[in-house]
């Protein structure tokens, strides 16, 4: 995985978004779920990355598009500021 900082911090925030599955990072920076659960082993500490997987797998989070409510077709809250390729555009 050759991502930057900034990109690693991006991903890191994604993951930890409930709403965010795992296929919009996947879209963004090419990482797939593994890779992802990889990379956060890798950069929290232990008792993060656990409460983080147990989060993840617990049903309240939304990290797969199967397991998500059919009536949500978007990757972001409606009110959060437009986000293309990880770049906000400018005004």
């Amino acid at each position: 995985m050759n991502l930057s900082e900034q990109d690693i911090d991006r991903v890191i925030e994604m993951a930890w978004e409930d709403r965010t599955p795992f296929e919009a990072i996947e879209h963004q920076f090419g990482l797939s779920e593994s890779r992802v659960i990889t990379l956060m082993r890798k950069e929290l500490k232990r008792s993060s990355f656990n409460l983080w997987r147990k989060r993840v797998n617990s049903g309240v989070s939304q990290k797969h598009l199967n397991k998500r409510n059919p009536d949500i077709t978007r990757f972001k809250c409606s009110r959060q500021k437009m986000i293309s390729s990880n770049r906000i555009p400018k005004r």
